[in-house]
């Protein structure tokens, strides 16, 4: 919000609160087609039934949340740092977590259960990708130096693609004690044709989706999204 850096990754939702100083990279986003962030529990649960429940959220600045509150508006959000959400719903701190990251991954194996794939709703009613992360660029830089940085990220990019191996095994170096096997799928479901090139299909769903935040009450302003080609 201060405009510290040059190029940041941020959640969609931020994207408002920092739209007066910076861009989007049309490169870079992290977008779930038919998939994404889950609300587990550890009991089964209806969708229905998370209306008035205390919900570990991972912040109120993350899409995730933003999503889960235009799913459900009523429920009493728990912030909790992402990695610490399993626990708090194991340990009944809370009736249900909302998880991102490789939660998303792990959670059977721990006995949770599956109560809302905001992913596959978001998909089910609009016919979108549900974009979560973006990459985003100072406004106050050259144009000439922006399109740079944008040409860049999509080439590093493709080329992790082109050499996926290679690619995890320097990525699994900031990845704490994952198993090469689930960050080899979690990659897989997040680093897509969507992140080389987001198109014009998410613009579209990042609008949709902030209009909606907007129009909730979610958001204080109305901002149109821009990308930088």
């Amino acid at each position: 919000m201060k405009g510290s850096y040059e190029l940041t990754a941020i959640s969609y939702h931020a994207y408002p609160y920092v739209a007066d100083k910076y861009v989007l990279m049309s490169s870079g986003s992290s977008v779930g087609d038919d998939y994404g962030p889950l609300v587990v529990a550890m009991r089964p649960m209806a969708p229905a039934d998370l209306k008035g429940k205390r919900i570990a959220v991972p912040g109120k600045m993350t899409t995730a949340y933003l999503a889960l509150r235009l799913f459900e508006p009523d429920f009493e959000a728990v912030v909790i740092p992402f990695d610490k959400i399993l626990d708090a719903v194991r340990e009944h701190a809370v009736a249900a977590g909302l998880v991102i990251h490789e939660g998303q991954l792990t959670y059977s194996s721990g006995g949770f259960h599956a109560v809302l794939d905001l992913g596959k709703w978001w998909k089910q009613q609009h016919s979108l990708p549900l974009p979560l992360g973006a990459n985003a660029l100072l406004r106050s830089l050259a144009p000439g130096v922006q399109q740079e940085c944008c040409r860049m990220m999509r080439e590093s990019i493709q080329y992790a693609l082109d050499h996926q191996g290679e690619a995890l095994e320097y990525a699994l170096q900031f990845a704490g004690e994952m198993e090469p096997s689930l960050a080899e799928k979690f990659v897989g479901l997040y680093v897509n044709h969507y992140t080389v090139d987001g198109g014009d299909l998410v613009p579209q769903a990042a609008q949709k989706l902030l209009d909606m935040g907007f129009e909730a009450g979610l958001i204080a302003n109305k901002v149109k999204v821009e990308f930088i080609r």
